[in-house]
């Protein structure tokens, strides 16, 4: 995926006219779009191709099985047009190869290290560290850690390198854009307060904005 903006739509509008209308108005701003089950299971699993012929599309099915079906998830989303796909990583290390390995290199996997709302504490945030280490060994391409906790983007990077970082919880779950991106975030995802802003277009070019006072 490209890195321009930094900046990721969460795209949790079930209305399949409102979503696409949501992309085109703020596609400038944008370096791909999110999704998870709620778009998916309102507008079907073509969304992901529809979409991706306007920006890449991560796939946000936060994947945690056995690998078999890790395998066959991952398959039908990059066939369908997604350039990542998001896996949980507590499902140990077979299960994130398989991922890796389906993905090849037509699509990266970032696996999850802790969650950004604050149930995230109690079981991945104990454990993140090791899955990110686990992560480096198994070759996702990145990880997902919270903007709501900058700390543990920061503790996260020192892990892993220069892989990527997408940074979520940011605006309605009160993480700050420019802070995950200060703790060494790559791409910050930000839903609710683009998608049901009265502007979605000036939100969008705000949170670029703050983002680029400080690259």
């Amino acid at each position: 995926m490209r890195k321009d903006t930094r900046l990721i739509l969460a795209l949790d509008e079930t209305d399949r006219k409102k979503a696409l209308d949501i992309v085109d108005k703020v596609s400038n701003y944008i370096d791909a779009v999110k999704i998870n089950w709620p778009l998916v299971l309102s507008a079907g699993p073509e969304m992901i191709t529809e979409l991706s012929k306007r920006t890449d599309i991560v796939c946000d099915f936060k994947v945690a099985d056995i690998p078999n079906t890790v395998h066959l998830i991952v398959e039908n989303a990059i066939s369908r047009g997604a350039s990542a796909v998001i896996v949980h990583a507590f499902t140990g290390e077979d299960s994130l190869t398989e991922a890796v390995n389906t993905a090849g290199k037509d699509a990266e996997i970032y696996a999850v290290t802790e969650m950004s709302h604050p149930g995230g504490k109690m079981f991945t945030a104990l454990h993140a560290e090791e899955m990110a280490r686990m992560g480096v060994k198994c070759g996702v391409a990145g990880f997902i850690a919270p903007a709501t906790r900058p700390e543990r983007v920061k503790a996260i990077r020192e892990i892993i390198g220069n892989r990527k970082i997408m940074s979520p919880g940011i605006g309605a779950q009160g993480g700050s854009a420019s802070a995950a991106i200060s703790a060494g975030a790559d791409y910050v995802i930000v839903g609710r307060s683009i998608y049901k802003s009265e502007d979605p277009e000036a939100t969008a070019k705000n949170i670029c904005e703050e983002i680029r006072a400080i690259l």
